[in-house]
């Protein structure tokens, strides 16, 4: 699909500065420009690449001044970041906007699909017993849909994402490929002879509304009640969340995080990359957590912890100073002692 500069300097209430017949099918970056490409300049640490870039528009800032003659068309706006961003959603609506049932999919007869020519539901699809799909929902194709599943409207499940039984999905949520909701908790019990028996896990998955998941990350159905994802929350890929854990509203997750069972994480907190969770704990809101951190305490609200096991961020850099100085240490106490040594023989 093609626009002209003057089609999109219309949607962003922009400038042209060239001409505005000039066409482009594609996004780039400014430093990868290439004909028919549309790219943007906001950090002025790239000015130089506007006048090196073979993309055929640019969108600039409006009071941008110019150095030397530039060959794209401008588009001057008054923020040319958020612009572009706005494009950005506007293109993959575009590329995502698919609809219709595929012949290829199967619908279980007693579920309901809102009568809806948004909806779209991919090759290969499985669409279990009385589950329920919301309007304008995207199923994109592998997608499993467990017994009594709801999905909410304008929801878009990615291609190979698995949603066990009785789970709740809400509205406007992303779940990317191959994420697993309501696996079974992992909940067993050691009986006398050693073995393990396995409890029985009963509950459910509920993920509120405006939550994306990302890329195999994986959220356990809880033993009884519910496992929940609140709303505006977003998890990364690779992230595992135990059964009967409740991760706050706004909170965000990054890549790797490990939650045991029945934490609960409050709103709007912080977690870096590959920390971990003991089970049976609580996260006060607005808490940020370090990468790699270790919890295995309850914490406040608003605290900032870091290591393994994980201490107030302060006292940790303190901590870690001492340790970063154990080695000069060492070294000194040696010659302390090799020095005392002396004296007693003498």
């Amino acid at each position: 699909m093609e626009f002209t500069a003057q089609q999109i300097a219309q949607m962003l209430n922009g400038v042209v500065e060239g001409n505005e017949q000039t066409k482009v099918c594609k996004l780039c970056k400014i430093e990868e420009g290439e004909k028919g490409g549309l790219s943007f300049l906001a950090n002025p640490k790239y000015n130089h690449y506007l006048y090196e870039t073979q993309a055929s528009i640019v969108i600039i800032n409006r009071f941008l001044e110019l150095e030397k003659p530039v060959k794209a068309t401008l588009i001057r706006v008054d923020d040319a970041y958020s612009c572009f961003a706005k494009l950005l959603e506007f293109y993959n609506q575009y590329r995502l906007n698919r609809n219709g049932i595929s012949s290829l999919s199967f619908v279980d007869k007693t579920a309901v699909i809102t009568d809806d020519n948004d909806i779209y539901i991919g090759e290969f699809v499985v669409i279990s017993a009385n589950a329920k799909i919301g309007k304008g929902t995207k199923i994109y194709p592998q997608v499993y849909i467990g017994d009594n599943v709801q999905i909410g409207d304008n929801v878009i499940l990615n291609a190979g994402v698995k949603i066990y039984h009785d789970c709740v999905i809400g509205n406007n949520c992303i779940l990317h490929c191959g994420s697993v909701i309501g696996a079974d908790g992992f909940g067993f019990a050691p009986l006398q002879d050693g073995s393990l028996k396995k409890i029985e896990q009963i509950g459910n998955v509920v993920i509120e509304d405006n939550v994306e998941i990302g890329a195999n990350t994986t959220i356990d159905r809880s033993t009884m009640g519910s496992t929940k994802i609140l709303k505006g929350a977003k998890i990364d890929n690779l992230c595992q969340i135990g059964h009967n854990c409740i991760v706050g509203s706004s909170t965000a997750m990054s890549a790797q995080v490990g939650v045991a069972g029945s934490c609960k994480i409050g709103n709007n907190c912080f977690i870096g990359g590959q920390a971990g969770f003991a089970g049976h704990l609580s996260v006060g809101d607005g808490s940020k957590i370090g990468a790699q951190s270790g919890v295995i305490s309850d914490l406040q609200p608003a605290s900032t912890v870091v290591g393994a096991p994980s201490l107030d961020a302060k006292k940790y850099m303190k901590s870690y100073f001492l340790f970063s100085r154990l080695p000069d240490l060492n070294r000194k106490i040696a010659e302390l002692e090799q020095k005392i040594a002396e004296l007693e023989q003498k």
